[in-house]
């Protein structure tokens, strides 16, 4: 997996802004202050012009680039994901997902990380713009990743072609959240590996396959 930057925003993606440009440096600062301002205050009392003043920049320039405060918030959390999440390619299935599901714990074993997403995971349950932000950024993310894994254990005639690839990330990393979240247990080495090898077991059995 990749070195992660001890702060939780990536700088950048590839393609966006010109490498170390004016731009890039108030995309970061922007997200930065945004998910500075998610932790300390929560997403209800969040605002564009909160951001604004931390970032060093008018709320304007916000409104341009992102729109809203959804918009902020939800190139914030799909940058976080991909700066911390990366494709494996270990050669099988299980392989890949046991490397993935390893990613998402030490993701959440990161203070600065764990304290954002307890932050928007909380207020995604009882406010409907936060929800749709952490479906439309985290989630789509992972769901990402899930394709290109799935497709690659398809050509390798690990699983079924029309093995659902959202689905067998939500196997491999339900058990996870549930650690995480519900039951508040510790979550270990043996509980990434025990969870990537059920999701693969059980999509190399045909039982995750699309619904028709």
């Amino acid at each position: 997996m990749r070195q992660r930057d001890p702060h939780p925003v990536a700088g950048q993606r590839p393609g966006t802004v010109r490498p170390g440009g004016r731009t890039a440096r108030t995309r970061r600062s922007v997200l930065q202050a945004a998910l500075t301002e998610l932790v300390e205050v929560g997403y209800s009392s969040t605002g564009v012009e909160k951001i604004a003043i931390r970032a060093g920049v008018a709320p304007s320039t916000i409104y341009r680039r992102w729109g809203s405060l959804e918009g902020v918030v939800a190139d914030a959390a799909q940058s976080v994901m991909e700066e911390n999440l990366s494709v494996p390619d270990t050669g099988t299935l299980e392989g890949d997902l046991s490397t993935l599901t390893r990613a998402i714990v030490e993701l959440f074993n990161t203070p600065p990380y764990r304290a954002w997403m307890d932050v928007l995971i909380g207020s995604a349950l009882g406010h409907g713009p936060a929800r749709d932000t952490f479906a439309s950024s985290t989630l789509r993310t992972r769901a990402e990743i899930g394709a290109v894994i799935v497709e690659r254990a398809v050509k390798r005639g690990e699983v079924p072609q029309d093995t659902d690839a959202a689905e067998v990330i939500r196997q491999a990393a339900a058990p996870l959240y549930y650690r995480l979240y519900i039951s508040c247990e510790p979550v270990g080495e043996a509980d990434t590996v025990r969870a990537a090898e059920v999701a693969a077991t059980a999509a190399r059995q045909g039982l995750l396959r699309k619904a028709v």
